[in-house]
């Protein structure tokens, strides 16, 4: 026993500073918010969105990107011939509302707001209870939630847990594309939370379907059964975009 704990001692402290300090380094193969250089870009070339698996791709007046819908894969950049897509370090990539996930050339735009209203900020800003529903995810999204609970991040420092049961929670995490047997699953899950209640969609399955997207067995994200509050893009999202949505969500930096 005065082993184990003589041990403890010299492991010391190893939660991260965060967001008090500087963010965690990311790996070099990090890929963050998509960048578009409008001065690089063809006129009526289409080889980027001709690649995109995820169809996160529009090109009509402008080439557009929707990170709901992008898998961070890097196909585009990689097709372009003139390089004009490329995909940054900003990890900051959460939003409240589904059209704040659009990027467009050239374009450096401002955070997008992702505070709650005071009402439910009144209620859940210390003290937040998450139900998280698995609907047919592949298991990255949820991993990288999972790792939110480490002792790295410590996520219940911030008064954010993860309950058990829906009666327990303020809201919903949902991962996944929401199949067709997981549709029933979802609903009484939502509808067994208190109100008022938050609904929080993690990663391109769970915002739009993701690479299954369209396929008859999928209902293209949690958007077409319940309301969400938060998206968090990525395939999967990495845990600090996730920490960084729900923390300012919460309106805790």
């Amino acid at each position: 026993m005065l082993n184990v704990i003589v041990s403890r001692l010299k492991q010391g402290h190893r939660t991260m500073v965060y967001p008090s300090g500087p963010a965690p380094e990311l790996p070099d193969r990090f890929r963050g918010r998509p960048s578009i250089d409008p001065e690089k870009c063809l006129t009526g070339c289409r080889l980027c969105s001709d690649v995109c698996p995820g169809k996160a791709i529009v090109v009509a007046d402008m080439v557009r990107i929707d990170m709901g819908r992008c898998l961070f894969c890097t196909e585009c950049s990689t097709a372009c011939p003139q390089q004009a897509i490329s995909f940054t370090n900003e990890y900051r990539l959460a939003a409240r509302n589904r059209q704040d996930l659009i990027v467009v050339p050239g374009k450096q735009e401002a955070l997008p707001a992702a505070r709650l209203d005071d009402r439910l900020l009144g209620m859940f800003g210390k003290s937040l209870k998450l139900r998280q529903v698995s609907a047919a995810g592949c298991n990255a999204c949820e991993a990288d939630t999972n790792v939110l609970g480490t002792i790295g991040w410590d996520l219940s420092r911030f008064g954010i847990q993860f309950v058990a049961s829906p009666r327990h929670a303020d809201g919903v995490l949902i991962t996944g594309p929401v199949s067709r047997n997981m549709r029933l699953g979802l609903e009484k899950t939502f509808l067994a939370v208190p109100e008022p209640k938050i609904v929080i969609a993690v990663g391109a399955c769970a915002i739009a379907g993701g690479p299954y997207a369209d396929h008859a067995e999928v209902e293209n994200g949690a958007d077409n059964i319940v309301r969400v509050n938060l998206y968090v893009p990525g395939c999967p999202p990495h845990p600090l975009t996730i920490l960084d949505g729900l923390l300012r969500l919460l309106n805790r930096i």
